[in-house]
């Protein structure tokens, strides 16, 4: 039983040798015509919805690095740039793909699941997905971070159950590491939080972001630690996240990865397998393939639910078990993640 209010020393901040994540995130690249003449793709200009189709474009330039030049079907670009397609209005596309309106508990926080509270932390993002479930959130009239998480944390002690806390949002490592050691302090004073995971895309996009100031809080809090981190393809590996995912796991964390299946971005089964045995090389584990949550503006992006159900058939024959990632689908109200072969569908 980990004792209420344990003291815990907070490091002095400190510059990563890779440099410093906050001067990095501004200089993400936020207009698309920048980007494609970065790539020399000026020619897709055409292809640009006005105003990003209500969704800013946000990449940082360390992932526009591991784009291909001169190629439009880069499946790292089109995971970012927006496209025309998305102000399409498809019928059952909405902008609440998942039910988070209805699971709202408190300020920032969703309860969908037994024993779970998953605090919407912020609406900052490094990385702006095109087919992001909560690019419609109103993150500006729900933060949990706000007011030094009280009113979140009045929730979670409204639910005796809950021994698992989630940080999500937006992106939690958005959050200064001075902030999350906030919360983590108050969530030592609730005897019942065994567990806190965090769910972020920046060890993938921002790798500089896992810096030794994040990575000696993590390992200074007693608390089991898991983080869920977020790549769709191989080539979002390299060295510097391989680097992130080793001070994550210093710090005691496990490291999982989750992926959504994304039409001409990793629908095959080359792809999955080639993703999986990157993931698993950089040290996360794969763990949940999505079929796309259905949010308005990302209609462009769905598989078919015949091809996902091939596709993870033919990963259990090309790979060991445990680098095959559960395929399945979120519902809005349903008390866990639906595994694909148990919807109404098949």
């Amino acid at each position: 039983m980990i004792s209420a209010n344990p003291r815990i020393a907070q490091p002095a901040a400190s510059v990563d040798s890779r440099g410093d994540w906050r001067t990095l995130w501004r200089g993400a690249v936020t207009d698309p015509h920048e980007l494609l003449r970065l790539l020399g793709l000026e020619a897709l200009s055409a292809q640009l919805p006005a105003d990003a189709a209500g969704f800013p474009l946000r990449v940082p330039r360390g992932f526009i690095a591991r784009m291909r030049p001169g190629d439009a079907e880069d499946p790292l670009l089109r995971q970012v740039l927006p496209l025309q397609a998305e102000t399409a209005v498809v019928e059952g596309f909405g902008v609440d793909a998942v039910g988070d309106a209805a699971a709202r508990s408190g300020r920032g926080v969703l309860q969908k699941y037994q024993g779970r509270a998953l605090l919407v932390a912020t609406g900052s993002c490094a990385v702006h997905c095109r087919y992001c479930f909560r690019r419609h959130y109103p993150y500006a009239e729900d933060s949990a971070a706000a007011n030094a998480w009280s009113a979140a944390l009045e929730a979670i002690d409204a639910d005796a159950s809950v021994d698992e806390v989630i940080l999500s949002g937006g992106d939690p490592l958005s959050l200064s590491t001075a902030k999350l050691a906030e919360l983590g302090q108050r969530l030592l004073a609730r005897p019942q939080v065994r567990r806190l995971r965090i769910h972020t895309r920046l060890p993938v996009v921002l790798p500089e972001r896992v810096d030794a100031e994040f990575v000696q809080w993590l390992s200074n809090l007693p608390l089991q630690k898991v983080v869920v981190i977020h790549a769709n393809h191989a080539q979002e590996f390299d060295a510097s996240v391989t680097e992130a995912l080793s001070g994550l796991r210093s710090a005691g964390a496990t490291v999982l990865n989750q992926a959504v299946l994304l039409r001409g971005i990793n629908d095959s089964t080359q792809a999955q397998v080639d993703l999986a045995e990157a993931s698993f090389a950089a040290g996360a584990l794969p763990y949940y393939l999505h079929q796309l949550d259905r949010v308005q503006g990302a209609a462009h992006f769905e598989v078919d639910l015949a091809h996902a159900l091939q596709i993870e058939s033919e990963l259990r024959a090309r790979l060991p078990g445990y680098l095959v990632p559960k395929l399945v689908r979120e519902a809005a109200g349903a008390a866990s993640k639906l595994p694909l072969a148990l919807t109404p569908e098949t």
